[in-house]
Order: C-alpha cells, then structure tokens, then sequence
C-alpha cells in the first residue's frame, strides 16, 4: 500500500495556541469528499472544544486551496452533510484561510466561512457551479456581495468566472496578498498576533463584528430553499457533473 494511500484527508497540526488545518487530497486539488467533509468538521470541533487554542488556520496541500465539491464523490452520493455543518456555522473560534492557487465553488464557500483571508499573489477565486448546471448554495452567494459588492458578487455568480487574489483584495475578501509560496506563513502569523490577545476579548469581538452582516443566515436560507429543491433536484443538475466526469459538454435541457 502506498504512503498516498493512507494520508488522511485533513491533517491537524498543532503551533502553540494555534491549530493548523490542512485539506490533504492534493491528487484531487482538494476536491471536497465525504472523508474530507467528515475530517474538516472533526477538527473545527477540536478546535472550539480544546482551550488551548485561540484561533486556527485553513490551507490545503499541493498547488492549491480547493477546487469545490468532488463531482464524481457527488455522483456517488458520498456525504458532504459535515462540510455544510461547518459551512453553516463557520468555528468558534477566530479562522483564517491561506489561499494559494485556487479557491473555486464549495473551496471559495469553505474560505467565505473563515474570518480572514490571505492568498498568494495571481491566486484565483470563483463559484463557477452555473458551469455545471448547479448553484453556490454553501452560504456563497449569501456572503459573497457583503465581501466584494453587489455588482462583482453579482457578476461572479452568474458567470461562474473567477477573480484574482489582486482584485479580491482590492473589493475587500482578502485582507492580505502575499508571494506565490507565502499565504500559509503570513496566515500563521496573523493568527498568531491574534492569539497574544484575550481570548474572551477576541471571541466577543469576532461574534459583534459577525452580527453587523445584514440579514441573518437563517433567514437567508429560507429563501435559498425553495431554489435548492428546484435546480439540485432537476434533470441539469444530474448532467453537469456526469458531464464533467464523462469529460464532455454538458447538454442542458433546463429541467
């Protein structure tokens, strides 16, 4: 058996009062699947349950953040329920992503779930799921215009195209633009200059800061869902990633 083999899909590291997050399935650029979805909330829970840390950081292994949603482990019908947990509530405690290479679909949303965001410099970040006959329905599109803006919230969106760590940082996502190499070093260090403060300091102001975000998520939801039951349970949503596996243009029929 190989070495690969064995690798779990998310790997904890411990740095002080710092937890290290690393999404490990570089072979798939970090695709999200059900043993990945099951690793990710186990240790956002450790992270919000062990005292001795004060904030954390998500990265991923190899070239790049995470590409979304593995499409063949969808089709398959892995879970991914513990993924949209942590989608959904984000950790207790302070989290920075470190973007380097790409933050696309459900990997943009798990990022949109962090407190900061640094990326390395020509990194790109996008919710393309339009392309394949889906929608970014982890929280994206909820959070997307409060970090950039209506309109470029808008345009990626209905594009699918992504933007750059550049522009990403110039509309307000990311608060830190490092060197190709840099995202996981300077993203350390920022989680470390936040874990020299009080602890119940930090969380009371991460938890006011959050509540100034406009309409609640649950009440967001509400509207999403309606949505959700329509367009993941149509023809199109079974075609676009059996396309993707199949390696074709999709056929849309709209229903």
């Amino acid at each position: 058996m190989s070495d690969e083999a064995v690798q779990p899909a998310v790997l904890v590291e411990r740095r002080e009062r710092v937890m290290i997050i690393t999404l490990n399935r570089p072979e798939a650029m970090n695709a999200i699947n059900g043993d990945l979805s099951h690793g990710l909330l186990s240790a956002v829970q450790e992270l919000n349950a062990d005292p001795g840390f004060t904030a954390g950081v998500l990265t991923g292994a190899g070239k790049g953040f995470c590409s979304g949603m593995d499409l063949k482990a969808f089709s398959r019908g892995e879970d991914i329920g513990p993924m949209l947990e942590f989608v959904s509530n984000g950790a207790a405690k302070p989290l920075i992503a470190a973007i380097e290479g790409f933050a696309m679909a459900g990997g943009l949303e798990l990022a949109l779930s962090c407190d900061l965001l640094v990326a390395a410099e020509g990194a790109r970040l996008g919710i393309p799921e339009v392309k394949v006959g889906l929608f970014a329905a982890g929280a994206g599109l909820f959070r997307l215009p409060g970090r950039v803006g209506y309109g470029r919230a808008m345009e990626m969106a209905l594009t699918g195209d992504p933007i750059t760590a550049e522009e990403a940082a110039d509309a307000g996502l990311v608060s830190m633009v490092t060197p190709k190499g840099g995202a996981l070093d300077a993203a350390i260090e920022l989680a470390e200059r936040i874990a020299r403060n009080a602890p119940l300091a930090v969380a009371a102001s991460k938890a006011i800061v959050r509540a100034t975000q406009g309409a609640t998520e649950d009440e967001l939801r509400a509207i999403q869902q309606p949505h959700m039951r329509v367009v993941w349970g149509s023809d199109d949503a079974k075609e676009g990633p059996k396309a993707f596996a199949d390696k074709r243009s999709p056929e849309w029929t709209g229903s």
